[in-house]
């Protein structure tokens, strides 16, 4: 299947060099013990570039969830907070009463990030760009006790490994002129699932091999085999259990008895600076083959912390409403995400670049992205009728809710 590109393919992963150092994670480390480290930063295994996602959970501030139930008090007075059937010619009414949440995932790009102090073992709280304030907590092995570590690239000490407990605060920059180059490249390639998806970015494989120094190992023949990414031109899934593996050669194996390789495999993730981030299970994985970056790849000079979202919203009825917007009672900044599956894969999108969102029924929705490509996003709160609404704050200064099942469409920007 893959033949008919491998003389690209070759030509490519030979040209894999070690990146530019403006595109790499960067910065100085102070320790719990009191030690400064400084130099190329490797986060909970698998984050090493400005365009990867740093992932919490945050709490949803409590002013946000007073004005949701003064709101929603406001539209049930109206009448338009309840639902109504008939059966046999009975009319039966409940009222839209699912109750607020309290917390929510959270995931930003590390470009965006200026800070990170350790508060205790399970929370961080970051300083971005922007001069924004945002406490993370656990919720994912970025942040707390779940960390899986942080590998600082220290000019003079060599690779150091720390833990989150290791850690009190982390300042993110971009490396300094004339900064040692990194020690290895960031995988990128093209993956392909078996519904006919393609993506491109960077690759995160297994949820943990990042770099071109990583390893993927398996047994061929009956022989273990440590085989480094800088080396693997493509991987193709061979049924549930293993994987044909092309190396840079152009031979060819077949492992198995791993997670690299079989069902046990934890999903791929492909990082793409122009929407955010898709993972693709094992059962949703067809290939992927590796290859040099097609464009120029996110740098910290990408990033500026993020800003209010802002836009138009068209409700069922015609209405518009112009102004700040809060998404799903949470999400209000460029730099946080927008979650939905599509066609078996899991996506996580900037909302900075989303220009349209339109509603798709009750449980999905259609989704523009800056650059044209458009998503049917569903199983997600974001995009269905489990959304807590959507809230535009007017020049006025009022609020108005907009909830999901009168939900048109939005348009964000000025």
């Amino acid at each position: 299947m893959l033949n008919g590109i491998f003389a690209l393919v070759l030509a490519l992963v030979a040209n894999l060099q070690a990146e530019p150092a403006a595109e790499r994670i960067y910065g100085r480390v102070l320790t719990a013990g009191g030690d400064r480290l400084e130099g190329y930063l490797r986060w909970d295994r698998n984050e090493t570039h400005w365009a990867d996602f740093l992932d919490g959970q945050k709490e949803i501030p409590w002013a946000n969830i007073r004005e949701a139930e003064a709101l929603d008090e406001e539209l049930r007075r109206r009448g338009e907070r309840e639902r109504s059937i008939s059966l046999l010619g009975l009319r039966i009414s409940w009222d839209e009463d699912d109750g607020e949440p309290r917390t929510a995932s959270a995931a930003v790009r590390f470009g965006h990030v200026r800070s990170l102090e350790v508060v205790d073992d399970g929370r961080a709280r970051l300083v971005l760009l922007s001069g924004e304030e945002v406490e993370l907590r656990g919720g994912s092995t970025d942040v707390g006790r779940s960390f899986r570590g942080l590998t600082v690239e220290d000019a003079e000490r060599g690779e150091v490994e720390l833990r989150w407990r290791d850690l009190d605060r982390v300042d993110f920059m971009a490396a300094p002129p004339g900064a040692p180059p990194p020690r290895a490249a960031r995988l990128y390639g093209t993956l392909r699932t078996t519904g006919g998806v393609e993506l491109t970015g960077y690759v995160a494989w297994d949820m943990d091999e990042t770099l071109t120094s990583d390893v993927l190992d398996g047994e061929h023949d009956g022989r273990d085999l440590d085989i480094g990414f800088g080396s693997v031109a493509a991987i193709e899934r061979e049924g549930r259990d293993a994987s044909r593996v092309t190396l840079a050669t152009g031979e060819e194996l077949i492992l198995t008895g791993t997670n690299d390789v079989d069902s046990d495999n934890r999903g791929i993730e492909i990082s793409d600076p122009a929407l955010g981030r898709a993972v693709v299970t094992w059962d949703e994985f067809e290939s992927l083959v590796f290859h040099a970056p097609e464009s120029a790849p996110a740098t910290r000079a990408d990033f500026d912390g993020g800003a209010p979202l802002v836009g138009t919203v068209e409700s069922r009825n015609g209405e518009r409403h112009t102004g700040r917007i809060r998404w799903d009672n949470d999400e209000e900044h460029t730099w946080e995400v927008l979650d939905g599956r599509s066609d078996g894969v899991d996506y996580d999108i900037e909302l900075g670049l989303v220009r349209r969102i339109e509603r798709a029924g009750s449980s999905a929705a259609r989704v523009e992205l800056l650059d044209g490509r458009s998503l049917l996003l569903e199983g997600s709160s974001d995009v269905n009728d489990e959304n807590q609404g959507i809230f535009v704050r007017g020049e006025s200064g009022r609020t108005v809710l907009v909830p999901w099942r009168d939900l048109e469409w939005v348009t964000f920007g000025p």
